[in-house]
């Protein structure tokens, strides 16, 4: 099999351990496939506490991780899925979240949710390009 049609396993202790049976992100096909992050302090465990703001980026701070691991940042980053437990909050989420897309920003989706894991008020994946 080919380089090209491999996956390569993408983990990093500078971002949260996965917390179910997945992977922090996957290589395949030139892409790097990143998990949900959720705003979990790698170092603790624990969730960010402290509202929207935080939490959103803790959650971009997760994702850069889990890209450095994977040999890409955000600058490379393609898709992204934006889940929110109150679309309210969506102005706050979407000034963090575009500070780290300051020019040609991913194509992207936003859902409000009932819940996420932990009781985390933001969850965001992407896809890159590898």
């Amino acid at each position: 099999m080919s380089d090209a049609l491999e996956k390569q396993i993408v983990s990093t202790e500078a971002a949260p351990a996965a917390i179910g049976p997945y992977s922090q992100a996957v290589k395949a096909g030139g892409m790097i496939f990143v998990s949900g992050q959720i705003p979990l302090d790698p170092a603790t465990g624990q969730l960010v506490e402290g509202g929207i703001e935080p939490q959103t980026r803790r959650v971009m701070e997760n994702l850069q991780a889990v890209l450095a691991a994977a040999g890409s940042s955000f600058g490379s980053v393609v898709r992204s899925t934006i889940y929110l437990i109150d679309l309210g909050e969506f102005a706050k989420v979407n000034e963090i979240y575009g500070s780290f897309f300051p020019r040609e920003p991913p194509a992207r989706a936003t859902v409000q949710v009932a819940a996420l894991p932990r009781g985390a008020r933001v969850e965001i994946d992407v896809v890159a390009i590898a």
